[in-house]
């Protein structure tokens, strides 16, 4: 059983080939994520990564590895504070803030910092249901 306080951390970075997959996979060509002369006209300077490839993290975590298997992704709330960009290091940190063991639930943290300056990037909240862990 997994319980309030529970954590786990990831570390992850994308590809500018990867941010150009998820284009086509999405169907979202925002120069702003994959023309250079374009995005340095804007405040980044550079192209940032879409916040929803982002959030893909936050998905493969809940699916794959915390909680995992068998568990069911209901909700994510997030708040891009900063622009992510391709080739840094980031660490995704999950921790368990609440389970309501009657409906197999908890709400858990979810974060990205930039490894290298520790700046939080995004903040949220998501909620995921596991029969067995919850």
């Amino acid at each position: 059983m997994l319980e309030v306080g529970n954590s786990y951390e990831i570390e992850f970075s994308f590809t500018q080939e990867q941010v150009n997959d998820f284009c086509k996979i999405s169907g979202d060509f925002n120069p702003l994520h994959w023309d250079e002369a374009y995005a340095a006209n804007t405040p980044f300077k550079k192209p940032i990564i879409h916040g929803a490839l982002i959030a893909s993290v936050f998905s493969r975590v809940m699916g794959m590895e915390f909680p995992g298997e068998g568990s069911v992704y209901l909700k994510q709330v997030s708040e891009f504070k900063r622009p992510l960009y391709v080739g840094l290091t980031y660490k995704a940190k999950f921790e368990i803030v609440s389970t309501n063991p009657a409906k197999h639930t908890a709400e858990i943290s979810t974060q990205v910092f930039e490894l290298e300056r520790g700046k939080l990037m995004v903040d949220g909240l998501a909620s995921a249901m596991h029969a067995e862990l919850f």
